[in-house]
């Protein structure tokens, strides 16, 4: 099975779509920094400015998985819809946080130092979770064997929960209730779209080891889900 949760799982290095990708990224992360901190007055610039600050390292995490971490291939057609995506809520976000489009927004306080935590741990629990298992797949005695060590030994797709933690606390720093439809649809898009045909995927690529690993774990959310 090359392709599960209209990914494809197939190797390869792919590079022209990977520079472009990390090339339309990078021009999004020029406009939110010319945004919120380039000439404009905004009504809440210094939200504008964290919110900023989240999509620079989003993007930095990005490239580390783009040229380091990720083995398989990258087709255009999935580099021109998340690039859209991305464009919807890095710059949305910004936007939002601006208090431009809702005409003010609440000043930052402890809410938005609990979230940009969230935001952190997400993003560590998916780079962390992701670099184990990279440094695992690259010993000899791990070809072929299924990875269930490090944070996977918590939920089989921490990775995806911490994408799910990141983008929570990532839409609060907003303030805006309009920024939650982002979190819920990526929560959604793991639960019901990405989730159930990767681990179909991986019971046909590791057998009765996946199987007896997915018994014992969690599938998404750890100790609970």
């Amino acid at each position: 099975m090359s392709k599960s949760g209209g990914i494809n799982r197939a190797y390869g290095r792919s590079l022209g779509a990977k520079l472009t990708f990390a090339f339309l990224h990078g021009l999004l992360v020029a406009l939110c920094i010319w945004l919120a901190f380039g000439p404009i007055d905004w009504i809440n610039t210094p939200r504008a400015q964290l919110l900023c600050v989240c999509v620079i390292v989003y993007f930095l995490r990005h490239l580390i998985t783009l040229f380091v971490l990720l083995k398989r291939q990258v087709q255009l057609s999935e580099v021109f819809g998340l690039v859209l995506f991305f464009c919807i809520f890095e710059v949305g976000f910004v936007l939002l946080g601006s208090g431009e489009i809702l005409g003010g927004t609440a000043a930052l306080s402890w809410i938005d130092a609990v979230a940009f935590g969230l935001f952190l741990i997400g993003s560590a629990l998916n780079s962390v979770s992701e670099l184990q298992r990279w440094i695992w797949k690259k010993r000899r005695s791990s070809k072929g064997l299924c990875y269930t060590e490090g944070l996977f030994a918590y939920s089989l797709h921490i990775n995806y929960f911490g994408d799910a933690v990141l983008f929570t606390g990532w839409a609060i720093l907003t303030a805006s209730l309009i920024a939650s439809a982002v979190p819920l649809f990526v929560i959604s898009g793991f639960v019901f779209f990405h989730i159930p045909p990767l681990d179909q995927y991986l019971e046909e690529r590791y057998g009765d080891s996946f199987n007896a690993y997915a018994a014992k774990t969690a599938k998404f959310v750890p100790f609970l889900y």
